[in-house]
């Protein structure tokens, strides 16, 4: 249905030793049934345990899987955009974004390319639609998922069910036009972000399964979080939101 080139996968990894294999043995199985499909492996100086090395020698027996180095990235928003433009640069026509570990599930894959060969220029992946769940998450990490997803569309005018999911896919125009796109989010708030950006595309939230066993956000994110909000909602109201054009080339 696809070959190599339809589509690929980029997977920011950070001390991801222990879940590595489990998550890269369910990734594989998509890959095999389509028979097709290529990983971008994105690791940075973040990760301290053997993440690189497992990354490298998985790239070296399989040739699916394309193992990123980038010491020069200074948080995981530079992860997402340096995978996106390897993959922009080989030339894929769709590229879909997702955490390891198992947090997303590569099982839905299939459903995010379906639905970007529907018409839709954008598919978001959502916990809080019928079909999605957020199982094994402590109830802080639901709470912040939820409330930030209401907080969003109240302030920034969306209509999301979720606005804070990292399971998400574009066509390469759509890439394109991201790659140019200064972002003030430097840490969890980069989906929102990206996600009120693009609501003049044309999109489709597609229900996922994630799972967040760690309660675990720094307060430096948090910060980052408020601050870009409130910079989007201030020039919301002054009538000058920025959005990203795709009509233009």
């Amino acid at each position: 249905m696809y070959d190599n080139n339809d589509w690929a996968v980029i997977v920011p990894l950070a001390n991801e030793e222990n879940d590595f294999t489990p998550f890269i043995d369910e990734l594989s199985v998509v890959l095999t049934r389509l028979n097709s499909g290529k990983v971008y492996l994105v690791v940075d100086t973040v990760s301290t345990d053997n993440t690189l090395g497992l990354c490298e020698q998985l790239s070296k027996n399989d040739k699916r899987f394309v193992t990123i180095f980038a010491p020069e990235n200074k948080n995981v928003v530079d992860a997402y955009i340096r995978g996106y433009r390897e993959a922009y640069a080989n030339g894929h026509d769709l590229m879909i974004e997702m955490d390891a570990g198992l947090s997303h599930d590569p099982k839905a894959l299939p459903m995010f390319l379906r639905v970007l060969n529907e018409g839709n220029e954008c598919a978001f992946g959502s916990r809080f639609i019928n079909g999605g769940s957020m199982v094994e998450s402590p109830r802080f990490r639901r709470f912040l998922s939820k409330s930030g997803t209401w907080l969003s569309n109240i302030l920034l005018g969306t209509t999301l069910y979720d606005m804070t999911s990292g399971f998400q896919g574009f066509h390469a125009h759509i890439v394109k036009k991201l790659l140019n796109t200064p972002l003030r989010s430097k840490a969890h708030f980069y989906q929102t972000e990206v996600r009120y950006l693009l609501r003049k595309t044309k999109y489709a939230e597609i229900p996922i399964h994630y799972k967040a066993p760690s309660s675990s956000i720094s307060k430096k994110a948090i910060l980052n979080a408020w601050s870009v909000l409130l910079y989007l909602f201030f020039k919301r109201i002054t009538f000058n939101a920025p959005y990203i054009r795709v009509d233009e080339q």
